[in-house]
């Protein structure tokens, strides 16, 4: 969970609202055939992403550092793309959604090829 501090109060978003966030905008570029589960992912999230035909928030890790906030994400693309030009495209949707829907910094978004489609 994020907690933000402004002149009227506490803002919380979770984990959940990121990742369902994140991963809409990854999956909507072009070569990503799917989010792929993190080598660190918990069993609870690994077994629902197996039970849901929706799993956005699979493979996706958002860490708030020093205010700023660092993206995992580990994807599946299509066999014979440019792997350079879709990370790329990736990363500058998924900054920009970010920044846009929460008006927080974005520092780093890290992208884990982690299967051929």
């Amino acid at each position: 969970m994020i907690k933000l501090e402004n002149s009227n109060g506490y803002i919380e978003i979770t984990n959940n609202y990121f990742a369902n966030l994140v991963g809409r905008a990854a999956q909507s570029c072009f070569g990503v055939t799917g989010m792929v589960s993190s080598p660190y992912q918990n069993l609870k999230s690994a077994i629902k992403s197996r039970v849901s035909h929706e799993n956005y928030d699979q493979g996706v890790s958002v860490k708030s550092v020093n205010g700023n906030l660092v993206i995992d994400l580990h994807i599946s693309v299509s066999y014979g793309v440019n792997i350079s030009a879709i990370v790329e495209s990736i990363v500058n949707k998924v900054r920009y959604t970010v920044e846009e829907a929460t008006d927080l910094k974005v520092s780093k978004v890290n992208v884990y090829i982690d299967a051929l489609n």
